[in-house]
């Protein structure tokens, strides 16, 4: 296993990562021989499926082919020591043709108006943007069966594709372990005896890799996003959300060590990284916080930690408590050394105080604050930049925080249709001058933006320009 994730950190850069060293030649070659070429070939998949998310699966198959038919020319017995060189510089050249059947990419035309290494390590550095809503969807267990026994060799390599573009954010060795055991699932269900009995075995055996793949997808998908600074707040107004009653010193510590953990396992190839300290931080919160809240017991129970884990980030808001207004930090506080913390101590009060507010809007006025501070920490007047933002908050954050709780309150009360009929009343309320086509589209507008940001793991680029 670690052999085969150092080759994906080779692999990773796809067709352009062949900086036309002897090291790296070696180095792909010595994994070549020691993986053997089948598994040298599923892996470049994983590894380019997840760098070119939004590839087709034809793209797919011809960087692959390209890839390993080098390796396999070039890691050859007796192979000219300039075989490998020429032949990524081939492949370079191939990605610069109009006609490229290599995955698409507004950038390619950029770099190749470069030459030789520069135009190598500038393809290298490309990749799509990560799907932020995961699209694949698994079929059942006879559409599986019906095409695996059909093909099974395409069938795993569409699988493998399809998977590893969808959760590409997940760390390589739990997508590899992740693809692995469904697939070994697969082959061995569809010609079981009792198919069905067989695939209900499997599938709970799965389970905790199948969650460490959707979760470690999701958190990893913000902390790219988001930076350590932003997750620590996400997560700190999430906890905040499901236990107004606890206070900013409970739960920073919790908020700064998830953080900590996805800046330490989302890029590492570590086998069990992830699991191993997401399980330290779910035990860590289920000894701070089980004795707090019934709801956070109930998740605490399970042997899987992982499990536990899942359920705790799925648990809805609780109710805001009635507590006095929030302490707004004082000028000295905002552009001190200890800023920061004072803005996420200010936020986190108001998360507990207006529980509906999703993390979207939250994070949203988070990095306000921090452009603030920004803003006015380095002004000659700091107090009186400082003072002219806080009056304008003081006009613009209640009605901002309402309108996001009623939106989001309403959402989740409403079945989809009553919810839409609400917002068409409301905003003929608001808005009597405006046409049926205008009502219209604002009504799908805030529809669309309620029912993908509204839900506590909403996808923070996609909600961030919505918001």
């Amino acid at each position: 296993m670690r052999a085969a994730l150092t080759l994906l950190l080779l692999l990773a850069a796809a067709h352009a990562e062949h900086r036309g060293r002897p090291y790296v030649r070696d180095k792909v070659c010595r994994e070549f021989k020691t993986l053997g070429k089948e598994n040298f070939r599923t892996l470049t998949i994983i590894a380019n499926s997840r760098k070119f998310s939004n590839a087709t699966f034809e793209e797919i198959g011809h960087l692959v082919r390209e890839i390993v038919s080098l390796a396999e020319t070039c890691c050859a017995e007796g192979a000219d020591p300039s075989c490998y060189d020429d032949g990524s510089s081939a492949l370079s050249a191939k990605s610069c043709r109009r006609d490229s059947p290599f995955p698409a990419h507004p950038g390619t035309a950029g770099c190749c108006t470069h030459e030789g290494l520069e135009q190598k390590l500038c393809l290298a550095a490309l990749r799509h943007p990560p799907q932020e809503l995961p699209r694949y969807l698994q079929p059942s267990n006879e559409e599986l069966c019906e095409a695996f026994k059909k093909d099974p060799k395409d069938f795993a390599d569409r699988f493998l594709h399809e998977y590893s573009s969808s959760y590409g954010q997940a760390p390589l060795p739990v997508l590899l372990g992740s693809t692995r055991t469904f697939l070994s699932m697969v082959s061995t269900c569809c010609i079981s005896p009792a198919p069905t009995a067989c695939f209900l075995k499997e599938k709970l055996e799965r389970k905790t890799i199948s969650l460490l793949t959707v979760m470690s997808n999701r958190v990893c998908s913000r902390f790219t996003v988001y930076g350590k600074d932003k997750v620590t707040f996400s997560y700190l107004a999430s906890l905040a959300q499901k236990l107004p009653s606890a206070s900013f010193e409970d739960l920073f510590p919790l908020a700064e060590d998830a953080a900590e953990v996805f800046s330490q396992c989302c890029d590492s190839v570590a086998e069990d990284c992830m699991q191993k300290k997401l399980s330290e931080h779910t035990a860590k919160a289920c000894s701070a916080l089980s004795g707090r809240d019934e709801r956070f017991a109930d998740c605490c129970k399970g042997k899987n930690l992982m499990q536990n884990y899942f359920c705790i980030s799925a648990l809805p808001p609780a109710p805001a408590p009635k507590l006095p207004e929030a302490q707004k930090p004082t000028d000295e506080q905002l552009c001190g050394e200890d800023g920061a913390r004072h803005a996420k101590g200010y936020l986190f009060e108001l998360a507990r105080r207006h529980t509906g507010v999703p993390d979207a809007f939250l994070v949203e006025l988070y990095a306000a604050a921090d452009k603030v501070r920004g803003e006015c920490c380095s002004a000659k007047d700091a107090s009186a930049c400082l003072g002219s933002k806080r009056r304008r908050m003081g006009e613009e954050l209640p009605p901002f925080l309402e309108k996001a709780n009623q939106l989001c309150g309403q959402y989740t009360k409403l079945n989809f249709l009553d919810f839409k009929k609400r917002l068409r009343e409301g905003l003929v309320q608001t808005m009597p001058e405006a046409s049926p086509e205008v009502l219209g589209q604002l009504v799908e507008q805030r529809a669309d933006l309620a029912s993908t940001c509204c839900a506590p793991n909403s996808p923070p680029l996609y909600c961030a320009a919505k918001v």
